[in-house]
């Protein structure tokens, strides 16, 4: 399985060892990739508050490029079936499983996911039942499954904007499961995508509610 650079991954302290918090987090990127500038700077950007960030790339080398056409992006997307999808996630989580556990750390970790991977997050949880992971942060989300976000056993922080097509309001308020913060205004990948000052100024507050999220699901 291909990993972001070291670099990105892992963010060390000044003593070389793993962030002061000792916390694991999970990120599942967007259809545009693990190498993405947008997902490495938001994967840093985590990092800097003390977690140890993951980024698992969800398309073995393939993402959706960026340009072509819409009709070829379902027969792009049937590719990466969510079965094998699911198995490199879970590959992911033992990776870091073992990690932490080889310096004696046991603290639950994280997951954050953008569109597609706001999307994957929800079959991780349901599929984890809350045996390593302690929260969990969805960002617009895209083909979320409301019967298997049913069996989701910890908190999850649901935030999208209320002119996101691909991640409907009412999908959302219907989750069984979690908190639902809504952006006025805000389209599509506003977070980690902004394109306008108002983007700007909403994807600041958006990452302010993720670092709180991520605080207080992990310290439930």
């Amino acid at each position: 399985m291909k990993l972001v650079s070291w670099s990105v991954v892992w963010a060390f302290s000044r003593g070389g060892k793993k962030n002061n918090n000792g916390t694991g987090i999970l990120l599942l990127s967007d259809i545009f990739g693990f190498e993405d500038s947008s997902t490495r700077d938001l994967a840093y950007r985590v990092a800097c508050n003390g977690y140890n960030v993951l980024v698992p790339d969800l398309f073995r080398g393939d993402p959706w490029p960026k340009g072509r056409s819409k009709a070829l992006f379902e027969e792009w997307l049937a590719k990466h079936n969510l079965e094998r999808v699911a198995r490199d996630i879970s590959a992911a989580t033992k990776w870091m499983v073992d990690e932490f556990v080889a310096v004696g750390i046991s603290k639950k970790l994280g997951i954050i996911g953008f569109c597609y991977g706001g999307g994957r997050l929800i079959d991780v949880l349901a599929q984890d039942q809350g045996a390593y992971f302690g929260t969990g942060v969805s960002f617009y989300g895209t083909r979320m499954n409301l019967t298997t976000a049913a069996y989701i056993k910890v908190p999850v922080l649901f935030v999208s904007g209320d002119n996101d097509q691909p991640c409907p309001v009412g999908l959302l308020n219907d989750m069984e499961r979690g908190r639902v913060v809504i952006f006025e205004g805000r389209g599509h990948g506003f977070a980690h995508r902004p394109e306008s000052p108002e983007d700007d100024k909403d994807a600041e507050k958006a990452l302010t509610i993720l670092r709180n999220g991520l605080s207080e699901g992990l310290a439930a």
